[in-house]
């Protein structure tokens, strides 16, 4: 591992932020182990669909997991083993560790498609605006990963989360007000400064802002919730239809933003619609249930499914739109308890 010492931004040296699409080399986790977010019994509860995440992965490209420590890598080792994962499939970083959320504190990969080279960008991490702490444990995350991988790596000095961003690979981000424009994130910096950072360290030429998130998300509204790009101009927008549903009028907001935006080539974005779960309340508390927090990856598109009347909609929907890539629906209604699914999880490492 490098720190870059250099004038010269990502962006300026070549390097963008790949879309979910590009090929992996493996994708990353952080096994879960703090019952702060899976309480007494659902930390267990939720494993065996965890499992069965990893298991999926696994059948494309290589798994990165992040062990808290020597012992819970070796239960992982035998869980894996139980539930029939190619091991050598399977690598480790043994390193302390405070939640599951890698999408957000993980490492941001970055290629330069000209040189072939890889880069990680190292964002602030502070647990969603303070939310859970402690987070420091998380926030060394992407640094461990750099020396691993014996990778370059820079640090912008602001807080960011995968979760909160979403890329077409052809210069565009889209993100939501909601999240990155909120106090408890970067107070100092102003929307406009926020793109600059966007634009020069993911490696892009134009935000898209859509406004806010869906009921139960405590991430503040992020994007993978409710908007993803499945191409360089198309995008699965979640829509709530019953007008009495608290999602219905914000989701009908960005809806309405998203057919005014235009890409950096000046075309309008085609926008699939897809429909959220009926309400996913486990103890009389309401998740931020979405078909929308899929994972594309080399094996296909894990879709989180909840056992609910919507969810064969859903898939149908996402077979057509991701026309040529397998559909591979993953039961999570043990896991979105959490307040996250299989997109939440994980960060992608791009092949070069």
């Amino acid at each position: 591992m490098s720190e870059l010492h250099t004038s010269l931004t990502p962006k300026e040296s070549g390097f963008i932020f790949p879309p979910e699409w590009h090929p992996h080399r493996a994708t990353w986790l952080t096994f879960p182990h703090n019952e702060s977010s899976w309480q007494g019994e659902k930390l267990a509860q939720m494993r065996p669909q965890y499992l069965a995440f990893i298991k999926a992965i696994s059948q494309g490209e290589n798994v990165g997991i992040i062990a808290d420590n020597e012992n819970l890598k070796e239960f992982i080792i035998a869980e894996l083993s139980r539930t029939g994962v190619d091991l050598s499939k399977i690598e480790f970083i043994i390193k302390p560790t405070n939640d599951a959320w890698c999408r957000d504190h993980g490492p941001s990969f970055l290629i330069n498609p000209e040189t072939k080279q890889k880069m990680i960008v190292d964002w602030g991490h502070n647990a969603w605006g303070g939310k859970y702490p402690p987070f420091d444990d998380d926030n060394r995350t992407p640094s461990a990963v750099a020396e691993y991988l014996n990778l370059p790596i820079v640090n912008p000095g602001i807080i960011m989360e995968g979760g909160a961003v979403e890329f077409n690979g052809a210069g565009s981000v889209l993100t939501s007000k909601s999240c990155l424009l909120n106090i408890n994130r970067n107070p100092h910096l102003k929307q406009a400064e926020i793109e600059k950072y966007l634009c020069d360290y993911y490696g892009v030429e134009q935000v898209l802002w859509v406004e806010g998130g869906i009921v139960g998300d405590d991430t503040d509204g992020h994007i993978d919730d409710t908007t993803r790009f499945i191409n360089e101009d198309t995008v699965v927008a979640c829509v709530e239809s019953n007008r009495e549903d608290e999602n219905h009028e914000i989701l009908q907001t960005n809806l309405d933003l998203l057919k005014k935006m235009r890409l950096v080539n000046g075309k309008q974005l085609n926008i699939i619609e897809l429909p959220m779960p009926k309400e996913v309340v486990i103890d009389g508390f309401r998740t931020p249930g979405s078909y929308a927090n899929f994972l594309i990856c080399n094996t296909g598109v894990i879709v989180p499914v909840f056992n609910n009347p919507n969810d064969q909609v859903a898939i149908d929907i996402l077979e057509k739109a991701f026309a040529g890539r397998k559909i591979i629906p993953l039961e999570a209604t043990e896991i979105i308890w959490g307040q996250g699914s299989f997109h939440c999880l994980s960060q992608q490492e791009p092949l070069v």
